[in-house]
């Protein structure tokens, strides 16, 4: 019988197997799919956001009221800690002009190999296609291609994410089996997650285009990440960043000229334009592309005569929408395990020896290499308490 076991063989539960396995545990690594890591390399699909680059308290600021929370985690394994770890694994990396730190080949799986040997080498046992059916007098029981199969052990961690993606792994389905064991749950939220618009017939021409140099406000929030017209509505990075007040019901606007003042805007849209059609006077004067003309014709219409109405409303339209996309399709999730829910070492209080690390814990951030990063220092912090309970 394994000394300690994770359960979620994602980013969190990894690294917390790594932990345990350097701090001279037997460790079993279980995770429901066939294959290990299955998000972390969906994620690397356009280019893995590893972590973002700068100091330590802008890093924590980007995790809202969570930030005394993880603070202590994050310090301990905060960007340099995530880059050197990274080279540990022979991965190369290069930090973007956005501060974004990626892999030099961009892609996820060779990190995801090197890391999976390096537990071999460490004694890990892994195990996939277990599936995980909660507690039976006091072992953990899984589902198993050879049938129900329970274990004892002194530790168990918990890393099975959150609630989106559930193709992927991460379906929520553990938060039953322990709001039943009396552990205090925050309700699942859409976070990084696109809109859902009904566009008009018109906009077809333009669907797939992107949106550049706009800033989205929502509340308090402004982001200046670019989107896509999607068939469905609106994606991307800027809409992501300010899908938190969206979802809280904070409105809507986007500024298509971010670059641009609003009375500078006015003064060109003061000359004169004659016999040109009111489109073309925007392209002309404005420099406003396609896209960005569909969506103000969609959202603004019927458009003022006054040079200061139009530059109000270029700085600040309107953006009508029916919500956040689908839970299922948000690249992360608000909500899980609450903080009082657990102690200092990430262990849950109602049931010792059982800790919690990753996207199931209640914090959540904007993309931009947040989301790994406070998923592999939470899997760290998780497994070194773990790993000194054993020891203990």
């Amino acid at each position: 019988m394994p000394e300690a076991v994770v359960i979620g063989a994602g980013p969190a539960g990894l690294m917390a197997a790594e932990e345990l396995a350097r701090a001279g545990h037997t460790v079993l690594l279980a995770d429901a799919k066939p294959s290990f890591g299955r998000k972390l390399l969906m994620a690397g699909k356009s280019g893995l956001n590893l972590t973002k680059d700068e100091p330590l308290e802008p890093l924590l600021s980007a995790y809202g009221e969570a930030a005394d929370w993880l603070r202590p985690m994050i310090s301990e394994f905060d960007a340099a800690q995530v880059i050197n770890w990274a080279r540990g694994l022979d991965q190369e990396v290069f930090t973007g002009s956005s501060g974004r730190v990626f892999p030099r080949v961009m892609k996820a799986s060779p990190l995801l190999r090197a890391w999976l040997a390096r537990l071999d080498g460490l004694g890990v046992t892994r195990r996939t296609r277990w599936r995980w059916t909660g507690w039976q007098d006091g072992k953990v029981g899984f589902d198993t291609p050879d049938g129900p199969h329970v274990l004892h052990a002194d530790a168990v961690i918990l890393a099975l994410g959150g609630a989106s993606w559930a193709r992927l792994g991460s379906d929520g389905a553990w938060a039953e089996m322990l709001r039943d064991r009396g552990v205090a749950l925050s309700p699942f939220a859409a976070a990084n997650v696109g809109l859902r618009v009904a566009w008009s017939a018109h906009m077809e021409a333009v669907l797939g285009q992107p949106l550049k140099g706009v800033a989205w406000r929502a509340g308090d929030t402004m982001s200046r990440g670019e989107a896509i017209l999607s068939a469905q509505g609106l994606e991307g990075g800027g809409i992501y960043a300010i899908s938190k007040p969206v979802r809280e019901g904070a409105e809507l606007t986007v500024d298509l000229l971010a670059g641009s003042s609003e009375e500078a805007i006015r003064k060109r849209l003061s000359a004169p334009r004659g016999k040109t059609s009111l489109g073309n006077h925007l392209r002309k004067r404005l420099g406003l592309d396609a896209a960005k003309l569909a969506l103000l014709m969609e959202f603004g219409r019927p458009l003022p005569d006054a040079p200061l109405d139009l530059a109000r409303l270029i700085k600040a339209l309107p953006v009508r929408h029916a919500g956040l996309r689908p839970m299922d399709q948000a690249i992360s999730t608000a909500g899980g395990v609450m903080h009082a829910a657990l102690d200092e070492a990430l262990m849950l209080t109602a049931m010792p020896g059982t800790y919690c690390a990753g996207e199931m814990l209640d914090w959540e951030a904007p993309t931009g290499g947040y989301l790994l990063t406070a998923c592999l220092a939470t899997g760290r912090w998780a497994g070194r308490a773990a790993a000194a309970r054993l020891n203990a």
